[in-house]
Formats: structure tokens, C-alpha cells, sequence
């Protein structure tokens, strides 16, 4: 059974960093996409960003040029430094990882339980 735990959240004044990580357990084949989405207070999850087996990234808007993803394949672990961190930030981050269990199995989303990210002064 595979499980994703994000660690790193945390309390944090406008304008400091965090870093996030999302670390994998149980026998994975291949990891296609991993990715970072927030849901904040009253509002829907969103992607803030992605990074695909080639390494290639996409940002939200909102965080672009703040944030940077990361991915570590050996360890099947992906990160996100945040820094700059604005109230609006504030949310619970979860981890997204696209991947396949078995060489034979479809492609399958996996979700961390979720960190608290809080931005506050």
C-alpha cells in the first residue's frame, strides 16, 4: 500500500519561507507527475504546482516566481520551497503523486493527508 506524508508545515510571518516535503512509502513502479495543491479556508483545492517525470514545472499564477518544486526520483519524494509567504498562502498543502504500482497497472492519483501552512503575523 502506497502512502504519501507531507512534513514541513507550520506558522510562518508574512514574508518568511517553508519547505515542504512529500515522502513516499510502499512499492511503487514508476512515479509520472508529482505536484503540490492547497485548499484555503472556504475555498476549493487548487494546484499550485507540478513537476513531471522530465522535470519540467508548471506554477500557478499566484505563486510563480515564489515557489520552487522539486523532485528527488531516487527517493520518490517531492518538495516545494516557499518563500515570500503572504497571508493569502495560508492553507492546507497536499501532495500529489501520478503513478503506476505496477508495470501493468493504469496511472492512479495518490494524496497526502495534508499540512497546515500558516501565514500570520
Amino acid at each position: 500500500q502506497v502512502q504519501l506524508v507531507e512534513s514541513g508545515g507550520g506558522l510562518v510571518q508574512p514574508g518568511g519561507s517553508l519547505r515542504l516535503s512529500c515522502v513516499s512509502s510502499g512499492r511503487i513502479f514508476t512515479v509520472d507527475d508529482m505536484g503540490w495543491y492547497r485548499q484555503g479556508p472556504g475555498k476549493q483545492r487548487e494546484l499550485v504546482a507540478v513537476i513531471s517525470r522530465n522535470h519540467y514545472t508548471n506554477y500557478s499564477e499566484a505563486v510563480e516566481g515564489r515557489f520552487t518544486i522539486s523532485r528527488d526520483d531516487a527517493k520518490n519524494t517531492v518538495h516545494l520551497q516557499m518563500n515570500s509567504l503572504k497571508p493569502e498562502d495560508t492553507a492546507v498543502y497536499y501532495c500529489n503523486f501520478k503513478l503506476k504500482l505496477y508495470i501493468w497497472t493504469n496511472v492512479r492519483d495518490y494524496w497526502g493527508q495534508g499540512t497546515q501552512v500558516t501565514v500570520s503575523s
